[in-house]
């Protein structure tokens, strides 16, 4: 891994270098969703890459990325980290690629960065219908679970277990539960808080659509048939407000037997579906 000093926050990111004699003239950003790190993409990175350059980067504030001094946690900061990020690599035409909080900051690059992202493909993403009671108990609960995260946790068999069933149809890989163990336990307070609180809150949730309905890349979504923390129904709503939902949910996909995490769940299929959208998107549009 590479690491750029970004707004006084060291970024701990990925790269992989333009396959020879690529077709695709862009690069595919990688964002990962709330406590989790680029760990997560790397499977999918795998397959990709004979293909497509690929960058992958930990959020500020998880993973192996810094925080710095700023106190700023909404979800259009962090697609300001991203545009200084690519300004630095001096990648000019991105597809985007997001998981969860992930694609909602994808979705505010997009609408950010018009004349540089090319698409967005959000995974495990979707909302923008506030219930108020139903957000105030995610939020406390979220509050509750950040302060309670003992360093030990990370060390322990049988929470490595539990993290590799939780959120997901079937269990994963012993080492993926351990991976997310060390995410979570590593995750700054701050971040994980501030980002919680901000995308949480009414007047963000209801943002979210008018950003959709804005945006004139092609944007795609992907959901997990079992998700129950992003159920399908919340990405098709999201969906609907861009141009290509059509009214018959074109821009919508659905991996079977998996939850939240689709990345490690359904990784071959979602490669193929990001192959084909991403070698003839013009096509995949229309």
């Amino acid at each position: 891994m590479s690491s750029v000093i970004i707004q006084g926050a060291k970024h701990s990111y990925s790269l992989t270098p333009p396959p020879s004699g690529a077709k695709s003239p862009f690069t595919i950003a990688f964002l990962h969703g709330w406590m989790l790190s680029q760990a997560y993409w790397q499977p999918l990175i795998n397959q990709l890459q004979p293909n497509f350059q690929c960058l992958a980067y930990d959020l500020r504030g998880f993973g192996q990325s810094q925080l710095g001094d700023r106190d700023e946690y909404s979800l259009v900061s962090y697609a300001k980290d991203l545009e200084e990020l690519l300004d630095r690599l001096e990648l000019n035409q991105i597809w985007l690629v997001g998981h969860s909080l992930g694609g909602a900051i994808a979705l505010w690059t997009a609408n950010l960065l018009s004349d540089r992202v090319l698409g967005v493909v959000c995974l495990n993403a979707g909302g923008g219908i506030y219930i108020k009671e139903e957000f105030e108990k995610f939020r406390t609960a979220g509050k509750i679970i950040l302060k309670l995260r003992p360093k030990w946790i990370q060390n322990v068999p049988l929470v490595h277990t539990q993290f590799a069933k939780d959120s997901v149809y079937s269990p994963l890989e012993k080492s993926w539960g351990k991976q997310r163990a060390i995410d979570f336990v590593s995750a700054n307070y701050a971040a994980a808080r501030g980002t919680l609180l901000d995308s949480t809150n009414e007047e963000e949730v209801h943002k979210l659509p008018q950003i959709v309905s804005q945006l004139r890349q092609p944007i795609y979504f992907v959901a997990g048939a079992n998700d129950r923390i992003m159920e399908p129904k919340y990405v098709r709503h999201l969906a609907s407000f861009h141009p290509s939902f059509n009214g018959y949910g074109e821009n919508v996909f659905e991996l079977p037997n998996c939850g939240h995490m689709g990345m490690l769940e359904q990784t071959n299929i979602l490669h193929n579906v990001l192959s084909g959208l991403l070698v003839d998107p013009v096509a995949s549009y229309s």
